[in-house]
């Protein structure tokens, strides 16, 4: 891990370290009136450390609720009330969705499913599903499949998954008042045996837990300690049946604020636009943060909610000249 730098921001525009505890914490906590120059120097430091290219990515379920795990803000779990029920998704639905999603100029495409752990039927379906679309498409595979024994990562890396998500979801401190049924430490563990086993790590969570301002720059520092290649940014659209079902939507400026912090956080990771920025930030907002350090973003719908329309996000990036990132020829 990259030590820290000071907390001034500037100096993350200079050196490419990112903001310690105490330097984001005073983002997140930055007035109205400081808020358009925190994300004006975010923006500065996404495109001198990243780059003005924008990665596309879709993403579909193989396997859609029915979940044994408690997450309070899921609606896949099946221990809730919420309408969400268990269905899986055949293989020419996933290379249908894979021809669709790389139509977009997407060049990630990411099979989820909602499980605690893959177990041999999935892990045999994702086999069949990755060659079927090799067939039919060129673009990157992702998985997100919950957490993994050491076997289960072998056989993604035969697989040649490019990357895998692992959401921590939130910080430790504040994990089990969202999550009974497994522990933070567990998913961290999924997460290093992934970056030993050399794919990609893609790890981000969900604002507007209930967690504390405090607790937001703690998670911060903590992606910064595990130096995730993309962290995807979720904003709580609370579902209903779940705990979380009366949870309040994240305050736009505060969505904000911890853009430009997580940005300010880490200089040289790929920050994603997921779930919930349509209600939790609209149009402008989503302006506004891809203007504020958000260099990738999930085109369409997510697993349980709708998004924005691709073309929509599409014209938004052309419109502020963010080209869309292109397929690498090697891969």
């Amino acid at each position: 891990m990259l030590e820290a730098a000071s907390h001034q921001p500037r100096a993350v525009l200079d050196t490419g370290v990112g903001l310690d505890h105490d330097g984001v914490l005073a983002v997140l906590r930055c007035t109205d009136e400081e808020l358009p120059e925190y994300l004006a120097i975010a923006h500065e430091v996404r495109m001198r450390w990243c780059g003005p290219e924008v990665e596309v990515e879709g993403i579909v379920s193989l396997k859609t609720g029915g979940c044994p795990e408690d997450c309070h803000f899921c609606s896949q779990s099946g221990l809730f009330t919420s309408p969400v029920r268990a269905v899986w998704l055949d293989i020419p639905s996933l290379v249908e969705a894979a021809k669709q999603t790389a139509a977009t100029g997407a060049t990630e495409f990411c099979i989820v499913a909602a499980v605690r752990g893959p177990d041999e039927r999935l892990m045999a379906q994702l086999a069949d599903g990755v060659a079927a679309i090799r067939e039919a498409v060129d673009i990157n595979i992702a998985a997100s499949l919950g957490m993994l024994n050491q076997a289960q990562v072998d056989r993604l890396t035969e697989l040649k998954i490019h990357r895998y998500n692992h959401n921590l979801e939130t910080a430790r401190s504040h994990f089990p008042q969202v999550v009974s049924t497994h522990s933070w430490e567990e998913r961290w563990d999924t997460l290093r045996m992934v970056r030993d086993a050399g794919m990609e790590v893609c790890c981000g969570g969900i604002l507007g837990l209930g967690e504390s301002v405090e607790q937001r720059a703690e998670f911060a520092i903590q992606l910064q300690e595990l130096d995730p290649h993309e962290v995807p940014l979720n904003f709580l659209n609370p579902r209903p049946g779940t705990p979380l079902a009366d949870q309040p939507v994240l305050d736009p400026k505060d969505a904000l604020r911890a853009i430009a912090a997580f940005r300010l956080a880490l200089p040289r990771t790929l920050l994603r636009y997921a779930g919930g920025r349509e209600i939790a930030l609209g149009d402008l907002g989503t302006r506004d943060g891809l203007l504020g350090g958000v260099n990738a973003v999930i085109v369409g719908n997510y697993l349980t909610t709708l998004g924005r329309s691709p073309s929509e996000d599409l014209a938004l990036l052309d419109e502020l000249r963010m080209p869309v990132k292109a397929l690498s020829a090697t891969l």
